[in-house]
């Protein structure tokens, strides 16, 4: 049975989508059965793992429409265990098509239900927002993933965010804060250390020991549509990731 893993955080350029790829490409790289559902109509979880959406070409939202089964749509990646479900601009529609609809915050894990044998771990990667799609995602998730940025104003929205899952764990009791992680870090500024302090206070023995450094190769790593291990293993990128992967698993 698989245990599924929303990545979320409302304020964007946090690393969220770098950890969605990174994290469960390295998860996948220990042995597990890993799907991405790339739950962002950027699309960027999808290119970012070699996946390139064209018009024809199955995503999340016509899975959720009900219009596509779930294992039509998955996407094989570089990693031979890991898969995406896709997505791009067309998911942006599904927020006004899910607001009419009856028991729209359970629609993702609905389709989601067919995967969960075939799968050790799925990881969501939501978009930068509390809408109607993150709420699905919430909704079919036992843990949230939070990335936090070492920078200023790093737990600037949080507190909508923690509000969110508060609510949401009203409807699903299975919820919990799964970890967080910290992230860009630049080592040589006092800032990022003072930042990722104070996040370590704020959320007491939720934050992952591993942080994820600011590094060149991890930005380049998506335009060859590879995760960062197999674009550059000896990146300090890569080994950061690996590390997070070992400490998530043992968790």
């Amino acid at each position: 049975m698989a245990k599924i893993i929303a990545i979320t955080n409302q304020k964007g350029g946090v690393g969220k989508t770098t950890t969605s790829v990174n994290l469960a490409a390295c998860v996948a790289a220990e042995g597990k059965r890993v799907l991405v559902v790339d739950a962002d109509p950027q699309g960027n979880t999808s290119s970012g793992l070699g996946v390139r959406v064209k018009e024809k070409t199955p995503t999340v939202y016509e899975v959720m429409a009900g219009q596509v089964a779930l294992k039509d749509a998955l996407a094989k990646t570089p990693v031979k265990t890991l898969f995406v479900l896709p997505a791009d601009i067309r998911l942006a529609g599904a927020e006004i098509e899910l607001a009419g609809m009856d028991h729209r915050e359970h629609v993702l894990a609905d389709a989601l239900s067919s995967a969960k044998d075939d799968f050790d771990y799925i990881f969501i990667d939501c978009p930068p927002s509390l809408g109607l799609i993150t709420l699905n995602a919430l909704c079919a998730a036992s843990g949230v993933l939070i990335p936090i940025q070492c920078e200023y104003f790093a737990l600037e929205g949080v507190s909508a965010l923690m509000g969110t899952v508060q609510k949401v764990q009203k409807i699903n009791r299975r919820l919990n804060i799964e970890g967080v992680v910290l992230t860009m870090l630049d080592a040589r500024t006092n800032l990022g250390l003072q930042v990722a302090q104070e996040v370590r206070k704020v959320f007491k023995g939720k934050v992952y020991n591993t942080v994820i450094p600011r590094n060149v190769r991890l930005g380049e790593a998506p335009s060859h549509g590879l995760p960062i291990h197999l674009y550059d293993a000896r990146s300090i990128g890569a080994q950061s990731y690996q590390q997070l992967a070992k400490e998530f698993l043992a968790r």
